[in-house]
């Protein structure tokens, strides 16, 4: 795996938060976790890789990842959790491993594509909070490691995003390594007004570049939210911040109420993941 690296020591731990919601931090080794469609739905031959968020200095693998991938599983896609390295908040710019790993894990699931029953052409990335950054990065970048000589596409086919901190305030503009010019896939980006975290600027000039360029989007910006609510998960059907659900003014499931995690990260589910794929 090409440089920055993640030491394998201290070892990856998996923990919960204060809110319940499962998190992991130590990842040297990054690698993809498969979710087939369940038995009983029809399976569409498309894919999607959900790229958690965590501010790099962790990963929200599991409201932002493993239920994520439940949820388009059930639609009938091949979900794919992508366990990026991290942290890399002390790096010199603390996306470049995590933008290797997603570009890793597209052409891994482009060769790969046959044996796990998905049309290649058909692939994209949801992308949460430092993962939507991370995945708008990868889309408008070539890769920075070399390449086996076969006619893989790196890029995604679609983007999903929620992105964190992709406007430059010293610039008035995008960040500098976001090239909207290098081609972006059709995009639906989801955005809070009131995310101090990441203000939706960044959602507005990546809509209006991809509009200018005639690339169909989508921008949904909600007024109250912030990051947290963007990227709670889904509890019961219930959409939730982690605190309390904008909907239906329930609350989320307490961490006494969750699996536990300790060791490797073991994501509760109600069907086991196909497999786990090196990247």
């Amino acid at each position: 795996m090409p440089a920055p690296v993640v030491p394998a020591d201290p070892p990856e731990k998996a923990e919960r938060n204060a809110n319940g919601f499962g998190l992991s931090t130590n990842v040297s080794r990054a690698r993809l976790v498969v979710f087939a469609p369940p038995s009983d739905v029809k399976a569409t031959g498309a894919g999607c890789i959900a790229v958690p968020g965590g501010g790099f200095g962790r990963l929200a693998d599991e409201h932002e990842g493993s239920e994520a991938c439940e949820w388009l599983a059930r639609q009938g896609m091949t979900a794919f959790l992508l366990l990026h390295r991290t942290p890399t908040t002390t790096h010199p710019e603390p996306n470049a491993g995590p933008v290797q790993d997603l570009h890793q894990a597209l052409l891994t699931v482009r060769r790969r594509a046959a044996e796990w029953r998905r049309d290649p052409a058909r692939l994209g990335v949801l992308g949460f909070s430092a993962g939507g950054q991370v995945s708008v990065i990868a889309a408008t970048n070539a890769p920075q490691f070399p390449r086996d000589a076969e006619n893989l596409s790196h890029k995604p086919d679609f983007l999903l995003l929620y992105p964190w901190r992709i406007y430059d305030a010293e610039r008035r503009a995008l960040r500098a390594d976001i090239h909207p010019d290098a081609g972006l896939p059709p995009t639906f980006l989801a955005q809070m007004a009131d995310d101090t975290a990441s203000p939706p600027r960044g959602s507005t000039l990546l809509y209006l570049e991809l509009v200018q360029r005639k690339v169909p989007a989508e921008l949904h910006l909600y007024e109250k939210g912030a990051t947290a609510s963007a990227c709670g998960g889904v509890r019961g059907g219930q959409v939730s911040d982690g605190r309390r659900d904008s909907r239906r003014g329930g609350t989320a499931p307490p961490a006494h109420q969750r699996s536990d995690r300790a060791g490797p990260p073991r994501l509760a589910r109600p069907w086991e993941p196909r497999g786990i794929a090196g990247v």
